[in-house]
């Protein structure tokens, strides 16, 4: 009896050992893992392009954050003069953040003055929230709603490095993306790039920084036809779906709305 089990436990171990080491040596998970790397050591990060367009505004500053979970990933590094997080608590217990809720029920208050006031306007919001497209794709929506005339909405995970990195669900943690997850935010980014009364670009870096702008002309719309939004397509037109360009190009196109 304590033979057979040991032999039951024996072939069950070396089942899962020859598993994980197909699993980590396949060609497509290390590919995926040279591209975390890569993506990983790009410059500049959110929270430095966020702080770079609060920069070019003088007096006071607004800004929303949309999805704080710790705020120590980029809420507290944000420097302008008034700052507001809205997060259900989800992800992050301690929830340390003004507005304890979804961006769905925050936008409805804020329209209805249950919280702040329906005039303000906001320099900077930055959208980090649940990455699924249909909410991503409220969440500009609205945002642009509240943002001023010169004000950009900021949105992260436009650029997601694999299928895997693009799944919908994100406690699906064994595959090549680890723990990384951009969602399907690409999608309702690549929706609005098509959006002719909005400027558009995505940053290369930080998995996509995202970029909507009423006035400062950072991108032309697009005419893509694209009814499905398979990741596949994305891969093969990255440059095109999401017009994604380097810090400095970026730096360049706004600074010279300025001259």
């Amino acid at each position: 009896m304590i033979l057979r089990d040991l032999k039951s436990v024996y072939t069950r171990n070396k089942r899962y050992l020859q598993f994980g080491k197909s699993y980590l040596t396949n060609e497509h998970y290390l590919e995926v893992s040279e591209a975390i790397e890569q993506e990983i050591s790009k410059s500049p990060s959110r929270t430095e392009v966020i702080n770079y367009l609060l920069s070019l505004k003088s007096g006071q500053t607004n800004y929303l954050e949309i999805g704080v979970r710790d705020p120590e990933d980029n809420f507290s590094h944000i420097q302008a003069t008034h700052k507001y997080g809205v997060d259900p608590g989800v992800e992050f217990e301690q929830n340390p953040v003004e507005f304890k809720m979804t961006s769905d029920t925050f936008f409805e208050h804020l329209s209805t003055n249950v919280v702040l006031y329906p005039e303000i306007r906001f320099d900077v919001i930055f959208i980090d929230g649940l990455h699924l497209a249909e909410q991503v794709d409220r969440d500009i929506d609205h945002a642009l709603q509240y943002i001023k005339e010169d004000g950009f909405v900021v949105l992260h995970d436009c650029n997601p490095v694999s299928e895997w990195h693009a799944r919908e669900r994100f406690t699906y943690l064994h595959t090549p993306a680890r723990l990384a997850w951009n969602g399907t935010t690409w999608k309702a980014f690549t929706k609005w790039r098509s959006n002719p009364e909005v400027y558009s670009c995505c940053i290369d870096s930080d998995y996509g920084i995202g970029i909507l702008s009423k006035t400062h002309q950072i991108g032309e719309a697009t005419n893509l036809e694209n009814p499905f939004f398979e990741y596949n397509t994305l891969e093969r037109h990255k440059k095109e779906f999401l017009n994604l360009i380097d810090f400095a190009s970026f730096k360049k196109a706004i600074e010279s709305g300025f001259e």
